[in-house]
Formats: structure tokens, C-alpha cells, sequence
């Protein structure tokens, strides 16, 4: 066995990205800190073909060298944009037919296991704050919860962890369906 050269992997170019057909998510990041986890949370997207990331309240926006470390180029391919007031941007999601779905251990959250995708729907997955998580006034605007079940002693996981997860998880379940 050896490791495949980058030539052998096959990857679309900026421009072929841009063109390629994305899975029907998008992600927001509610007053994330980190510019790490800003730039992992890009270059996750980028792997998995999510349509946007939002980028809300303090959350840092590209260019900053910080993002662009963990990013590695993934901010000039993932479509994104700032929006300041995250309530209003999830008004308008809601006007678009957007289900939006805080990432978040609140009562009566859906198991990530248990979560499955509607065929033709779009969906807006909200990550909150290192410390504070996903803000009580946005969760209460959202249509449902879903959690990663944990299994040992933190009560929580990175957010550029539980990013990579839910895209992972629910992008397979999209593409499974399609």
C-alpha cells in the first residue's frame, strides 16, 4: 500500500468547485471565536460540498491568516457570507423554506443517529460559541435540535469536531437518498 499522490486523488479545481452540485446545507456559525475553527469548519465544508456557510456576530471573516492556516484555500471555493444579526438571517432562511436545525444538547433534541434528511429540502445547521454554544434566542427560532451522542466524561466537543461530524453524517444520509 502507498499514499496517493495529489494528482491521483482527482480534485476539482476552484473553478470546477464552484460549478460542481452541492449538497442542499448550510452552515452558521453563531459568534464563533476561534479563527482555527472558522478555518476547519471552511475546509470541512469544501470536503463535503456544503452549498454556504454563514458566518454571524463576531465570527472572523476571511482574509486573516488564521483562518487561512486550518482553511488551506477553502475559503475561496465555499460560497459564505457575514451576516451581523443571525435572528434576522434565520427570518429569512425561514422565508426561503430553510429548516434550520441548532447543533445544540438542549430538551428535546433529536439524536444525529436518529436524524433523517428530507429528499428536496434544504437545510441550515447552527453551530454556536466555544464556550457558550448556540444562543438560547436562536435555538428558540429553530425548527429542531439535534445532538451528538457522547459517551464519555465532556459534555461537549470541539466546534470544528462536531462540524466535521453532523456534515459528515448528514451529508451521507443526503446523498444515500438522492
Amino acid at each position: 500500500m502507498r499514499k496517493l499522490t495529489n494528482e491521483e486523488l482527482h480534485r476539482l479545481s476552484i473553478d470546477q468547485y464552484r460549478q460542481a452540485e452541492k449538497i442542499p446545507v448550510i452552515i452558521v456559525l453563531d459568534n464563533v471565536r476561534s479563527l482555527n475553527n472558522i478555518g476547519s469548519v471552511f475546509r470541512t465544508a469544501d470536503a463535503f460540498r456544503i452549498e454556504k456557510i454563514y458566518l454571524c456576530g463576531i465570527t472572523a471573516c476571511p482574509p486573516h491568516k488564521d483562518i487561512h492556516k486550518t482553511a488551506l484555500g477553502a475559503t475561496e471555493s465555499v460560497t459564505w457570507a457575514y451576516e451581523k444579526d443571525i435572528l434576522q438571517l434565520l427570518k429569512e432562511l425561514h422565508q426561503s423554506q430553510v429548516e434550520t436545525i441548532a447543533i445544540e444538547q438542549v430538551e428535546g433534541a433529536q439524536s444525529l443517529s436518529d436524524f433523517l434528511p428530507e429528499k428536496g429540502k434544504k437545510y441550515a445547521l447552527i453551530f454556536g460559541n466555544e464556550v457558550e454554544g448556540v444562543q438560547q434566542e436562536v435555538v428558540s427560532l429553530c425548527g429542531k435540535a439535534i445532538e451528538i451522542p457522547q459517551y464519555g466524561t465532556k459534555h461537549s466537543l470541539n466546534i470544528s469536531v462536531s462540524a466535521g461530524i453532523v456534515m459528515w453524517e448528514i451529508g451521507q444520509k443526503i446523498r444515500k437518498e438522492s
